[in-house]
């Protein structure tokens, strides 16, 4: 990958001093993201750092990214979490369940067909991040539902540029957050979540605002319509909600 962008990234990092942060936040800079251009073609691959610059972002470095939103099957609340302080981008935020990206440097991760590759990372991350078991989050479990383009600073050294897949998972987990990881985190249901974002107090990732703005409080009205017979909420009921086939930009 050599496009003007990437080769100007790369120019830029050894200005890019991360000892003033987290020691394990800065090691997770190295990994490898899968660059895309706005249709979501593969086209190369950077370190986490160089795609979180805000320089290289203005410069239109893109990167694949996922947002799960996992639900209880029983009383269909979401899972929140409230992002470390330690996060070198987006710090003390809530947020859904888990964002974060499939890496260029796992070959799985990298899979097209089906959406696989993001499905693998999401399982991968909400054990990293939330400790539960991949045993609980299988991969042909998550509702692919569609894929968001938006850009949005967190200061004026860090943002995001992504290509973002939303998949839906109903599952009962086991939660045990990685408190470099994760503040803190909780069930809610529709209601509760309005409150959040009502109350001035909170503040949320600008990527869930946006989800939830345009998207998300309609497809939970569906997820709870379309109860199975034992009453319990299930994702994969959600399969013909969205067209997931086009990129939706968004501001």
């Amino acid at each position: 990958m050599s496009s003007p962008a990437v080769l100007a990234a790369r120019a830029a990092l050894a200005s890019i001093d991360l000892s003033n942060y987290d020691p394990e936040q800065s090691r997770l800079m190295d990994e490898r993201c899968i660059l895309v251009d706005e249709q979501d073609t593969a086209i190369g691959a950077a370190d986490k750092k160089t795609c979180h610059l805000i320089e290289n972002i203005n410069q239109g470095l893109l990167h694949r990214a996922f947002s799960a939103f996992v639900f209880r099957p029983s009383d269909g609340k979401l899972l929140l979490q409230q992002r470390a302080s330690e996060k070198i981008t987006f710090p003390n935020m809530w947020t859904n369940t888990c964002c974060s990206h499939p890496l260029d440097d796992f070959e799985q991760e990298k899979i097209e067909v089906d959406q696989l590759g993001v499905r693998i990372a999401a399982s991968r991350k909400l054990e990293h991040e939330l400790g539960i078991p991949q045993s609980q989050t299988p991969v042909d479990q998550f509702q692919y539902l569609t894929r968001i383009h938006y850009l949005a600073p967190s200061n004026d050294k860090w943002g995001e540029h992504e290509v973002d897949y939303i998949l839906f998972l109903t599952s009962d987990v086991t939660v045990t957050p990685n408190p470099n990881e994760i503040r803190d985190h909780k069930w809610v249901d529709k209601a509760e979540l309005q409150r959040m974002f009502d109350d001035s107090s909170n503040s949320f990732t600008p990527w869930f605002k946006l989800i939830a703005r345009d998207f998300l409080f309609g497809w939970w009205d569906e997820l709870l319509k379309r109860k199975g017979s034992d009453g319990f909420v299930y994702a994969k009921s959600l399969a013909n909600v969205a067209d997931g086939s086009k990129v939706i930009k968004m501001t």
